[in-house]
């Protein structure tokens, strides 16, 4: 029985042989489309191996162990991420052998299982390497400290109760901490300098501390430390630990397991560091200042196949680039050791200090007056920077708990699609449309690292971009989708950008279905649900609905300043906050420059303005999703995904043809409120030439911050591997504003007409907002 070309020679096979055979045709024309991998229709000794790949959760070990006993390999190359493997075999009758028995064999991976496809090709590619070298400033030491040393230290720690005042013991959403010597305060992202704790570092730390001063790894002793214990699928977002509150250098000892760290540059560079365990990690200068490090919430890393020579960073410098496998997470705890700033951060780098007026984390109290309307480029991006994208970020948890059932009309649109089509979801937002339509190659993107956390929690594969300067190819895209996105752009030349953009990514006759938020929200005699209707809805109704706008609440419990719980007018909330009490958000204030502050459920009376959101505690809100999902259909009842209801962010049919050789130039930056720019960053298959080691695109832009479930197989015939967790949640009570630029009606079509080589096949209304079909010529 030979596979070529498509076709398979007339022979009498049983209906689970036929069946076997259209599945590894489909995996031969996969591999084909998207990676451009020939298979062969005559035997040869090199087998590529469909769903056999560390993307799979495969690793290496058990690749071998099955493919062994059809005879002596040669060579098992498994690169990162991709949904297959390369194996040779000594001879070619032993891969014929595997070829006829190992088809549709059911590997067993920890809990899940993935089905082997296999193919005959006529050679292995081999893959250009280039080296990469630690972020500036970074060492690392292995075995630093002694077995016996490792088990004082972590007796040394008492986990035993659930809150301690002495250590501040915090149990966070994905870890949980202990600090010494001084609280980091993770509502401030600072620490209190004249509160210290009345217990200071563990005695059985200054043994391994004095052996640093020795070395010359640090020149004082440290007055803080922050144990943090990982338990398997657990990591800790990338950030930079805030300027003002500690000194250079910062040490962090592993123990326990080993896991990998992300080092990411704002010029999107990522370097991935291997952190064995009784290893110090040494960060001082450009590494600590400026890089954003954090872990990806996950079960398993891609590490060396064999244990490489310091320093252990995962990069091409350990080998051939094919020699990784998977490394099973266990318990890590690691002891972060800092000194307290007594004065102001003088750094070489204020873009990322806050002592020199960088970006801090978003505030949540209104500002004393609404801001003005942008009248350049600058102030464009400074209010988006400000009322856009901080405000996603801060609310990133309790707006995806809001935001679960996806709208009829745009999955009919994505129904619409061919099988194998690409998609990009520009602004995804939770994701809520990316595994709408499993048979889609489907890639998303946002601003929000919060939001593409949540994205890649739910086993999608997404990426943090700007939406006007995606960094994928020109021409990549079968369709693209806008939903709710463009209306945050503050002036018509940057919504016209982001309409250009996406008509750039389209191949021609590639379409694109583009929803904003439209100012009559009463069309053709009929309410949108938007709208308060006060016959149905008394006050004091509850929260967010589903039919509602993308970019809307309902008013919702809020504290006031007495401490006294009730709905509160979102509008005038706003006012008396900000001392505007008396002023009605109305026109007046759009022609005197400055933005309107909208009431939630009610009629827009200007075009651009501020809309409240807000933010409720974020306990609950993640089986409140996943509640929500499992009404939409996404979840069994017992809380496992169903098959087919997620594209998986190790999708195979996703490669670089679709992705840019080059990186995102400045032109894909955006300006913060200091006139820095802030580079997109991109996601790990686009860093395959700089990193061989990230398993998923949790990508975020450094910021100073807090310190240091299986997807099903979505794509047919393939099979995919867990993903990482979400990131921590923001708790509170508070009221956040998020800029809009509400469209009135032909608004949207008179600027999709601006750009060139495309044409409006459809435009309509529908539950408030204005929708457009686009098609490239």
């Amino acid at each position: 029985m030979e596979l070529g070309d498509g076709n398979v020679n007339s022979v009498k096979m049983s209906k689970e042989q036929r069946k076997l055979i259209r599945k590894q045709i489909k995996a031969c024309n996969i591999v084909l489309k998207h990676d451009g991998i020939s298979t062969a229709s005559h035997a040869t000794k090199h087998l590529v191996v469909a769903n056999g790949g560390l993307g799979n959760g495969v690793s290496r070990e058990q690749l071998r162990e099955a493919m062994k006993e059809m005879g002596e390999l040669e060579t098992v190359i498994m690169s990162p991420h991709k949904p297959y493997a390369f194996v040779t075999y000594r001879s070619e009758q032993s891969a014929q052998k595997a070829h006829g028995l190992l088809n549709g064999h059911v590997l067993r991976c920890g809990d899940n299982s993935v089905t082997l496809y296999l193919s005959f090709v006529d050679s292995v590619p081999c893959e250009a390497e280039e080296r990469v070298s630690l972020p500036e400033g970074l060492a690392l030491v292995e075995d630093f400290v002694s077995l016996e040393e490792e088990a004082a230290l972590l007796a040394a720690v008492d986990w035993s109760s659930t809150s301690d005042d002495v250590t501040a013991q915090k149990a966070l959403k994905h870890r949980r901490v202990k600090h010494y010597g001084y609280e980091f305060r993770y509502d401030t992202n600072n620490v209190d300098k004249d509160k210290p704790l009345s217990v200071g570092l563990p005695d059985e730390c200054v043994p391994m501390l004095k052996h640093c001063l020795k070395d010359g790894h640090i020149g004082t002793m440290p007055d803080q430390l922050t144990v943090n214990q990982y338990q398997p699928g657990q990591g800790i977002p990338p950030h930079v630990d805030t300027h003002s509150a500690f000194e250079d250098t910062i040490l962090s000892l592993s123990l326990g397991s080993k896991t990998v760290m992300e080092f990411r540059h704002p010029d999107g560079r990522v370097v991935a560091v291997l952190l064995p365990g009784r290893s110090l990690l040494v960060m001082k200068g450009e590494s600590r200042y400026l890089w954003s490090h954090g872990i990806t919430p996950r079960k398993f890393d891609m590490v060396p196949a064999c244990d490489p020579q310091p320093p252990a960073a995962i990069t091409p410098d350990l080998g051939h680039l094919g020699n990784l496998t998977l490394s099973k997470r266990a318990t890590r705890t690691s002891f972060t050791f800092r000194r307290i700033r007594r004065s102001p951060c003088q750094c070489a780098f204020p873009s990322t200090c806050d002592s020199q007026g960088a970006l801090s984390a978003p505030a949540p109290s209104p500002p004393p007056s609404p801001p003005s309307l942008p009248r350049s480029h600058g102030d464009a991006a400074r209010l988006e920077e400000e009322y856009v994208h901080r405000v996603y970020d801060a609310i990133a948890p309790h707006f995806s708990s809001t935001r679960h059932s996806p709208w009829p009309r745009v999955c009919h649109f994505l129904s619409s699609l061919e099988p194998g089509d690409v998609l990009a979801d520009v602004g995804c937002g939770n994701g809520k449309y990316l595994g709408v339509n499993p048979e889609l190659v489907v890639l998303g993107c946002d601003r929000s690292s919060a939001l593409v956390h949540i994205c890649t929690e739910r086993g999608f594969q997404a990426f943090v971009s700007d939406a006007l300067s995606v960094p994928m190819r020109t021409a990549s895209c079968d369709a693209c989708i806008s939903i709710a996105v463009i209306h945050h752009f503050s002036t018509q030349e940057r919504r016209l950008a982001a309409v250009r953009e996406l008509v750039r990514l389209l191949k021609p006759g590639g379409r694109a279905l583009i929803y904003v938020w439209a100012l009559e929200q009463e069309y053709n005699k009929q309410r949108s649900k938007y709208l308060k209707d006060p016959s149905k809805e008394p006050s004091g109704s509850p929260g967010p609905t589903e039919n509602q706008s993308e970019g809307s609440t309902l008013p919702q419990k809020t504290v006031n300043s007495h401490g006294d719980s009730g709905v509160t007018d979102d509008g005038k909330h706003y006012r008396e906050v900000s001392g505007l009490a008396g002023q009605r958000p109305d026109e007046d204030q759009v022609h005197s420059g400055k933005l309107s502050v909208h009431t939630n459920r009610t009629a827009f009376n200007s075009q651009d303005l501020l809309v409240p959101w807000h933010l409720k505690d974020g306990k609950g809100k993640a089986e409140k999703g996943r509640k929500g999902e499992r009404e939409a259909g996404n979840f069994d009842k017992m809380g496992k995904r169903k098959a087919g209801s997620a594209v998986s962010k190790d999708n195979p049919l996703i490669d670089e043809q679709i992705l840019p050789s080059s990186g995102p130039t400045s032109d894909c930056k955006t300006e913060s409120t200091d006139s820095k720019q802030l580079g997109s960053t991109r996601p790990d298959f686009m860093l395959a030439q700089v990193t061989t080691s990230k398993a998923s695109l949790d990508s975020s832009l450094p910021s100073s911050t807090k310190d240091t479930d299986d997807a099903s197989n979505s794509c047919p015939g393939f099979e995919v591997a867990p993903s990482p967790a979400p990131p921590e949640s923001v708790a509170a009570a508070a009221v956040f504003h998020r800029y809009y630029h509400v469209f009135q009606q032909g608004e949207i079509e008179k600027v999709c007409c601006q750009v060139a080589g495309v044409k409006v096949q459809t435009s309509y209304h529908d539950q408030g907002n204005w929708c457009v079909i686009l098609v490239k010529d």
